[in-house]
């Protein structure tokens, strides 16, 4: 957990002239996953994994002024899900494996994380009422174009679905959100709606629930 201080100017006791005066604090996760603390706000809006704003008000006598440190609350990851159990947040015992993809195919592995969360929580045996198998949920289909027989098998689950993404990464030009949105819906359907999320309510929140999983895992 990380505490800021702010030095401000406290008032005398003697000071009857009291002027309020109030300073905003920017807090922002890079897309590199850098935490940054300013008194400026990010200039590259679009770049950030979530930002937050406070604004802490602080009293300024006219007279004279003696240093004053107050801490500012806190901080919280602005996109920690309510329903996100401490459990997911702790290695599971696929852990050493979904890192090692991730490297594999030069992706997060927070992100793969998080989309193993959603798709079976973590469960090798799951299947779905559609036929997807697996930790991440992969159609027959699918494995057959990556070459993967054995969709029981967690490394090769892994495997197949963090090759399917990281190639939706490359053709919607490492568009997450998108990317997403084609692994729910199929590339197909986010091309007919013109690159853009199909507006299909399970596609529409499995991309919110992925992205807030995602901003989670990094966040701790």
């Amino acid at each position: 957990m990380m505490k800021l201080y702010l030095i401000i100017g406290c008032l005398c006791l003697n000071s009857i002239n009291v002027q309020a005066e109030s300073v905003t604090i920017y807090k922002f996760l890079d897309e590199k996953g850098v935490l940054h603390l300013s008194n400026k706000p990010p200039e590259k809006q679009d770049e950030l994994l979530y930002s937050r704003s406070y604004v802490v008000q602080s009293f300024v006598s006219p007279r004279r002024l003696m240093p004053l440190i107050i801490p500012i609350p806190d901080f919280e990851p602005e996109f920690t899900p309510k329903t996100v159990k401490k459990s997911l947040v702790t290695p599971t015992q696929y852990t050493e494996q979904i890192e090692e993809v991730a490297d594999q195919f030069n992706l997060s592995p927070a992100l793969l994380q998080a989309l193993v969360t959603v798709e079976s929580n973590f469960r090798a045996d799951a299947v779905s009422p559609k036929g997807a198998i697996g930790l991440m949920q992969i159609i027959p289909a699918t494995g057959k174009r990556y070459g993967a027989t054995d969709l029981a098998d967690p490394m090769t689950n892994l495997q197949c679905g963090a090759h399917y993404l990281s190639d939706l990464l490359k053709l919607f030009d490492q568009d997450l959100t998108l990317a997403l949105a084609a692994y729910n819906a199929g590339e197909n359907a986010v091309i007919r709606y013109g690159n853009k999320i199909p507006p299909y309510a399970e596609t529409q929140n499995y991309v919110k629930k992925v992205t807030e999983l995602y901003h989670t895992f990094i966040a701790n």
